[in-house]
């Protein structure tokens, strides 16, 4: 085995040498909320549950009303909560996505514009909304946006929740912006000359042969924005839009407020999040292994 002075034998002289900087051991991991809810067991929510509603049997076992109480109203209300509440959370996360995705994508282009100060604008706004809270854009987008407007001489009405959906799509279309712009700066850069001096002109050298291939780089990172996105979209409830811990609120105070309803009502929809954004965040670790560029 040869012998490397400062890495497997001891400095000889005065000057020690450094060993190799691991540049990918010390990079910021993009996936860490997904690697952490793709790393939880299936049954993780279950012993949550049973964990958190241990302290309300016990604390108000003297009451008249039981947990069995508080489960059979849960029950009643179940239908409600999933069709008119959890089924609207998934609404808005889709339709936030679907613009943020189309914005976010053109602004990303518009990051790698040679036009100086388009590119500076399209900089400019991602940074923007992607170092924002969500909750303090939301309520931006709610007191700013009127909540009606005439047309024609009709008037329209603007409701909360396409307020809330236009909100939400902001940080996603920052945040997909930087995702489109780093997945077509991380192409090669020999592609593009190769296709410059095939006389390919810059419109035919992105969409003929450099997105195309960013496709595949992109989904991991956008499949894992529309998890973080979904679970989201409960802060849409300080809004007052009627999703489902809005709902759930309204449920329990028709049932009186008794604390015992608080651990299944709030426990529904922690299951209903877990159970729609676990299988998404494992496919996206699976999408990362499969679609890694590999050196």
């Amino acid at each position: 085995m040869k012998l490397i002075t400062g890495v497997n034998r001891p400095v000889l002289g005065g000057m020690a040498v450094l060993k190799p900087f691991d540049v990918a051991a010390h990079s910021p991991d993009g996936y860490m909320f997904t690697r952490w809810l793709a790393g939880m067991p299936w049954w993780t929510p279950l012993v949550m549950l049973a964990v958190i509603g241990l302290y309300p049997s016990i604390a108000y076992a003297q009451t008249s009303f039981t947990t069995g109480d508080a489960f059979g109203a849960l029950w009643r209300w179940m239908p409600f909560l999933l069709g008119s509440g959890f089924l609207f959370n998934v609404l808005i996360s889709f339709w936030a996505m679907v613009i943020g995705t189309l914005a976010g994508a053109a602004l990303g282009l518009g990051q790698i514009s040679p036009f100086a100060p388009l590119r500076a604008f399209c900089w400019f706004i991602t940074q923007l909304f992607r170092n924002s809270p969500w909750l303090v854009i939301l309520f931006i987008v709610l007191l700013a946006l009127p909540f009606e407007f005439t047309l024609f001489g009709q008037t329209i009405r603007v409701p909360d929740w396409m307020k809330g959906v236009f909100g939400l799509s902001l940080p996603v279309m920052a945040n997909i912006s930087e995702v489109v712009r780093g997945a077509v700066q991380s192409v090669p850069t020999a592609q593009w000359e190769a296709a410059e001096s095939l006389a390919f002109s810059r419109r035919q050298i992105l969409w003929q042969i450099i997105l195309p291939q960013c496709f595949k780089r992109m989904l991991p990172p956008w499949m894992n924005w529309y998890a973080i996105l979904t679970m989201a979209t409960p802060l849409c409830s300080l809004l007052g839009i009627e999703e489902i811990i809005t709902l759930s609120r309204q449920a329990m105070e028709s049932e009186d407020n008794h604390p015992e309803l608080l651990v299944p009502f709030f426990g529904l929809a922690l299951l209903l999040f877990f159970a729609y954004c676990y299988p998404i965040a494992r496919l996206t670790m699976w999408l990362e292994r499969k679609f890694t560029v590999k050196l």
